[in-house]
């Protein structure tokens, strides 16, 4: 199993694109072996500390390898709406990792 972490920055007023772009794409995990086991839209009271700027959301996600990871990048059906993404997102920070 891979883990992918992301923080997701929005460009202001950009999020009903953004959640446009994630009701196409988040059913589209699990077509590739992968598994959304949190999303999660942070408030100024669920922080503790920061030394970055708060994420829009944060999103982990399973998938049984690697190779399912990027064959989700892609699919096909998903690159027809990325147009979406690229007009909603400002930044993301992906991470990889494993369980241990």
């Amino acid at each position: 199993m891979i883990y992918i972490t992301q923080l997701v920055y929005i460009k202001t007023g950009q999020e009903s694109k953004f959640h446009e772009f994630e009701q196409i794409a988040i059913p589209i995990i699990s077509k590739y072996n992968g598994r959304l086991l949190i999303r999660i839209r942070p408030d100024n009271h669920s922080i503790i500390e920061k030394s970055i700027d708060k994420p829009y959301e944060i999103h982990i996600v399973e998938f049984d390898s690697e190779e399912s990871f990027e064959k989700f990048t892609k699919d096909e059906e998903r690159k027809k709406y990325l147009h979406l993404k690229d007009q909603s997102i400002k930044d993301v920070v992906l991470l990889k990792g494993i369980k241990l």
